[in-house]
C-alpha cells in the first residue's frame, strides 16, 4: 500500500522518448513518473537508450530529477537509422523500416522479464509506428492497454502524405492500432471528436486527457531583468521548411494528390509571420526597435535561422534545458505562440505543448492560431491576445499595445485561476488515475 491508502498497481509505460531526452514530447510521461507513484501506481518505463542524435530529441539532464521513484528499462542501442534512400522507400511504398523492426523485436524480447508483474500497460505513441508494437505487447502480457496520442497521427493537419491513397492507408494503420486498445487517450477534444467520426469506437473508449504543465517548474521567483527592453519570447520548435516545402511547386502536386489537408497554411507555424509584422511595425516606428528585442530558444533548421538572419533584432538561442527555458518565458514581456492557418470555423485537432507553460509562466501570450482547443483554452485565460495565424496588422497592433502598456506602468494581467488549474499536471494525474481506476474495474468485473 502507499501512503494514500491506495493498493499499489503497475503501470508499464512503453516510451521512446524518456529523459533525459528533452523536448515538448517528454514532459507528459515525465510528469506521470513523477506523480503517480503518490497515487499507488508504480512507473515502469521502457524507453530508448537515451542517446541525442536528430533534432526532435535533444538532451536536457534536468528533466530526470524528480522520476527516481520510476523503474526504467533502456532498449540497447545503438538505435538503427535510415539513409534517404530508405526514408523515401518507407514514405512512398510503406516499407517497415530498420528502427520499428528494432522497436519492436526489444520490446518483444523483454516482455518475459515482466511477466506477472504488470496490472496495465500505457503506451505513449511516438513515433506512431509503435502502437503495433504496443497492441502485441499487452496481448502477450494479457493486460489492458491504454493508447496515448498527444497528436492526432493520420488525421493531423500537420502531416502531408504523397497521395491519398497514402492517406488512406496510414488511416487504416491507425484504425487497426486504436481497435486493439482497451482504451484511447486523445489530447484534445477536437482530437477525441475526430477519432470517434473516423472510427466509430465506442465513446467510453476514447477520451480525452490535455496535457500540462507541472507546477513545481513555476514555484521560485521568476528571474529579474534590468535591461530596460520589450522582450518577446517564443520556445520550441519552428516549422520554416515544413511550410516552405508545402507551398514549393512538389508540395502542390503531392497536395492535388490528395496527400495534404485543403486550405492548411504550415508556415504560419513559424517565426515568419511576427517578424514581417514587426518589420513593418518598426517601419512606422523606427524608434521602437532599438528598444524591442525578440528571442527565440529551440532547436533550428537553416531554414529557420535564413528568416532570422534577416532581422538584427531577432537572437536564436539553441536548445536550452527546460528549467532554463521556464526562466526565459517568465522573463518575457509578450510570448509568442503561433499555429498553423486554416478556413475560419474549422477547428484546429491538437493543442501545443507549449500553451500550458506559456500559461503558467505569466506574461501575456500574443496567440496566433484557429479556431479549436487552443483559441478556447487562451480566450477563457484572461492573458491572451488572439489573432489570426496571418495577421500581421493585428500582431503589430498587440506588440505595440503591450510595449505602450508596460511603458505606462499598468499591472500585469492575471491568468484565470480556474484555466490555470485546468492545465496543470495535478489535474493530468487526476484524471489518468481516474482512467487507469476504470480500466482496472473493467477488468475485474470480466
Amino acid at each position: 500500500m502507499n501512503g494514500g491508502g491506495r493498493p499499489e498497481r503497475t503501470v508499464l509505460f512503453l516510451s521512446h522518448r524518456f529523459p533525459p531526452i528533452g523536448g515538448a514530447g517528454v514532459q507528459r510521461i515525465a510528469q506521470l513518473s513523477r506523480y503517480l507513484p503518490a497515487e499507488g501506481y508504480l512507473p515502469l518505463v521502457v524507453t530508448g537508450p537515451g542517446i541525442v542524435d536528430d533534432r526532435w530529441t535533444p538532451v536536457d539532464d534536468e528533466l530526470s530529477g524528480g522520476v527516481e521513484m520510476a523503474s526504467v528499462r533502456r532498449l540497447a542501442g545503438p538505435e538503427p537509422r535510415g539513409t534517404p534512400i530508405e526514408a523515401r522507400l518507407e514514405r512512398w511504398l510503406r516499407i517497415r523500416t530498420r528502427w520499428e523492426k528494432w522497436w519492436s523485436k526489444s520490446v518483444l524480447d523483454l516482455l518475459p522479464a515482466f511477466d506477472g508483474g504488470v496490472d496495465l500497460v500505457h503506451a505513449s505513441v511516438a513515433p506512431y509506428s509503435t502502437a503495433g508494437t504496443a497492441v502485441e505487447a499487452a496481448r502477450r502480457l494479457g493486460r489492458p492497454l491504454v493508447v496515448d496520442l498527444e497528436d492526432p497521427w493520420a488525421l493531423d493537419e500537420m502531416l502531408v502524405y504523397p497521395s491519398r491513397w497514402h492517406r488512406g492507408l496510414e488511416e487504416g494503420r491507425m484504425a487497426r492500432s486504436l481497435r486493439g486498445a482497451d482504451v484511447v487517450v486523445m489530447n484534445a477534444p477536437e482530437a477525441r471528436r475526430r477519432v470517434l467520426e473516423a472510427f466509430r469506437l465506442p465513446p467510453d473508449r476514447v477520451v480525452a486527457i490535455p496535457n500540462a504543465y507541472d507546477p513545481a517548474d513555476f514555484s521560485g521567483p521568476a528571474p529579474d531583468r534590468d535591461d530596460g527592453r520589450f522582450r518577446i519570447v517564443h520556445t520550441g520548435s519552428l516549422h520554416t521548411d515544413l511550410g516552405l516545402a508545402q507551398r514549393s511547386s512538389a508540395r502542390i502536386r503531392q497536395h492535388m494528390l490528395g496527400g495534404g489537408v485543403p486550405e492548411v497554411d504550415l508556415l504560419t507555424r513559424s517565426h515568419v509571420y511576427l517578424l514581417e509584422a514587426l518589420g513593418s511595425l518598426f517601419e512606422r516606428r523606427p524608434e521602437l526597435e532599438a528598444e524591442v528585442e525578440v528571442v527565440f530558444a529551440g532547436v533550428y533548421t537553416p531554414e529557420d535561422r535564413a528568416v532570422a538572419a534577416r532581422y538584427p533584432f531577432v537572437q536564436l538561442r539553441d536548445f536550452v534545458p527546460h528549467a532554463e527555458t521556464v526562466a526565459l518565458l517568465r522573463s518575457a514581456d509578450l510570448l509568442f505562440l503561433p499555429m498553423y492557418d486554416l478556413p475560419e470555423g474549422r477547428r484546429a485537432g491538437l493543442v501545443p505543448q507549449k500553451t500550458y507553460e506559456y500559461l503558467a509562466a505569466g506574461p501575456p501570450i500574443l496567440a496566433a492560431v484557429p479556431d479549436g482547443d487552443a483559441r478556447d483554452l487562451l480566450a477563457a485565460s484572461g492573458v491572451a491576445l488572439i489573432c489570426r495565424p496571418r495577421d500581421t496588422e493585428a500582431m503589430a497592433q498587440v506588440v505595440l499595445g503591450e510595449f505602450e502598456r508596460r511603458r505606462s506602468g499598468a499591472p500585469r494581467r492575471e491568468a484565470s485561476p480556474d484555466v490555470l488549474s485546468r492545465c496543470s499536471c495535478e489535474r493530468l494525474v487526476r484524471d489518468m488515475v481516474a482512467l487507469y481506476d476504470a480500466v482496472a474495474a473493467r477488468v475485474a468485473s470480466g
